[in-house]
């Protein structure tokens, strides 16, 4: 259960989501899967983050909603009792990737290093998350990866936006990307959510 390949596979692009108001969170998940975004990535990054969460979980059953931004065991045992169907970490250590992968939800680890991607394939997974992708380098780091250790799939995350993702999803070893900017802050903040819609349905239709 915890290989997240299925996952990757639902949306060319995972939006990358931090919700402040709670009353946001069901209006915004609609209107992504009303531009064909079936998917979200809940980052737990506010203190109202778990609420927003299980509202989407409870609401939006056309949605596969996941917990980004994993920092501890204490977190994915929250995010998964909230209503998580995954859960994504910006990095790894032994002790949280132990742990989540006790837990019967897909888990997305981030990496940035062959190293960590070794790790991470020791645990059994061979679906990841890179980032900070930009700063660490990019598609071309990711095409060298690619070559030692082709069966390897990432989403990458950090940087990206509907300019660059096609750099990404070109690579043989990309499934798809994370991007933070199908739900930009001022739309939420005016409740624009036909803006999202729009959005979605550009990163819609990009081709993984």
């Amino acid at each position: 259960m915890a290989d997240a390949s299925g996952v990757l596979s639902v949306s060319p692009v995972i939006p990358v989501v931090t919700i402040d108001d709670p009353q946001d969170a069901v209006p915004l998940a609609r209107a992504l899967v009303d531009g064909g975004v079936k998917i979200i990535e809940l980052t737990l990054r506010t203190e109202s983050a778990l609420t927003s969460l299980k509202l989407i979980a409870g609401e939006v059953p056309d949605i596969l909603v996941g917990a980004g931004t994993i920092l501890t065991p204490a977190q994915a045992d929250a995010a998964v009792q909230a209503g998580a169907k995954f859960l994504v970490s910006p990095g790894i250590t032994p002790a949280l990737l132990t742990h989540m992968l006790l837990l019967d939800v897909p888990v997305l680890p981030g990496v940035a290093t062959v190293g960590e991607v070794l790790a991470v394939l020791e645990a059994g997974l061979d679906a990841m998350k890179f980032f900070p992708a930009g700063p660490a380098g990019g598609p071309p780091y990711l095409a060298a990866i690619g070559a030692p250790i082709p069966h390897v799939q990432f989403c990458p995350t950090g940087g990206i936006s509907l300019a660059t993702a096609p750099d990404y999803l070109k690579l043989a070893n990309v499934a798809c990307v994370g991007g933070s900017w199908l739900t930009p802050a001022d739309a939420v903040a005016a409740k624009d959510w036909g803006r999202i819609t729009g959005l979605a349905r550009g990163a819609a239709a990009l081709t993984p």
